[in-house]
């Protein structure tokens, strides 16, 4: 049995608690078991590297870490702001759609 998710990759989404609260940005990748997505440039976390081939001269790097799906929100496409999510069936498919606005999330 699959999980649904109010989240998908690709959606502009809100953080609204943790560190980076206030922050927007693009999901990059969706971590079902964990519950858990990575943001773009949210929740930024210092990795110290070793030198390798790729990054010949090491050091601190600056890395996305995934964060919870409960503190983040989908924008609606309207207003631009954060918004629930819902779905309803269009066409013998479920869509997804903007609680505050009525508008479909592509």
């Amino acid at each position: 049995m699959s999980v649904k998710l109010h989240i998908k990759k690709g959606d502009t989404v809100y953080v609204n608690a943790g560190d980076s609260k206030g922050q927007t940005g693009k999901v990059l990748k969706v971590l079902v078991k964990d519950n858990r997505a990575i943001v773009e440039g949210v929740n930024l976390v210092s990795k110290h590297t070793k030198p390798n081939s790729k990054n010949p001269q090491g050091g601190i790097e600056k890395k996305e870490a995934p964060i919870h799906l409960s503190n983040l929100q989908v924008l609606d496409p309207k207003s631009g702001k954060a918004t629930r999510v819902g779905r309803k069936e269009k066409d013998g498919k479920l869509v997804r759609y903007s609680k505050k606005s009525g508008e479909e999330i592509k």
